[in-house]
């Protein structure tokens, strides 16, 4: 077969596979492992079963695959934040905000971890490369940690940790519990006139809570 042959027969693929995790996504987030169908992901792609089973293996491992394009998502994101011409204080706030952004804009992988915590991380367990995902994210939040603590702006008893956890967990709460929060307060946690103010409120809250004493 000719190179150029070769090169769009690999696109092709490549393409087909990427428009399969989508689907995929998707089909997981909203039924569940159980409850979601390969013969259904393999109609709304334009494919056949046997084709999804010879890229992905099975459904089990198109599920995991699917958990490590999402995991993978935002952990890219957050590397690709350029916080290096900012301050620890502006850093920080950017980092806060890019996550807020990252949960709403991806709804179907907050679906996915839902369930993955209601299965008790059954799936994520199978895949130790999530533990390296995180590693350099983390570095960054350090980082701008290191500086913050060395111009005296930050707070020198909390770690990169603990605030993924206040980040995360703020986040995580916009996008899982928009529903009942919702009906129970009638308010819309994503409405485009809520949302600039959420936005900015778990920017505020980091930097109160990170601020050195006499800040």
């Amino acid at each position: 077969m000719p190179v150029a042959d070769q090169v769009l027969k690999r696109r092709d693929a490549e393409r087909t596979k990427a428009e399969i995790l989508e689907v995929a996504t998707q089909a997981f987030a909203e039924d569940g492992y159980s409850g979601a169908r390969v013969d259904e992901i393999a109609e709304r792609t334009r494919t056949t079963k046997r084709m999804i089973y010879y890229y992905f293996g099975g459904k089990e491992q198109l599920y995991l695959a699917v958990l490590e394009h999402a995991y993978r998502g935002i952990r890219e994101a957050e590397e690709r934040l350029e916080v290096g011409d900012l301050g620890p204080v502006d850093a920080v706030r950017r980092l806060a905000e890019l996550t807020y952004d990252h949960h709403v804009e991806h709804q179907a992988f907050m679906r996915l971890v839902a369930i993955e915590n209601i299965h008790r991380g059954e799936g994520v367990r199978k895949l130790e490369v999530l533990r390296d995902l995180g590693k350099p994210a983390m570095e960054v939040l350090e980082s701008i940690l290191d500086r913050g603590i060395a111009d005296g702006v930050f707070r020198a008893d909390v770690d990169a940790l603990d605030v993924h956890l206040l980040i995360s967990s703020y986040c995580v709460f916009q996008v899982a519990n928009q529903y009942t929060f919702g009906y129970l307060f009638d308010v819309d946690l994503l409405a485009d006139g809520t949302r600039p103010r959420l936005r900015a409120m778990i920017g505020d809250v980091v930097v109160a809570w990170l601020a050195a004493p006499g800040r």
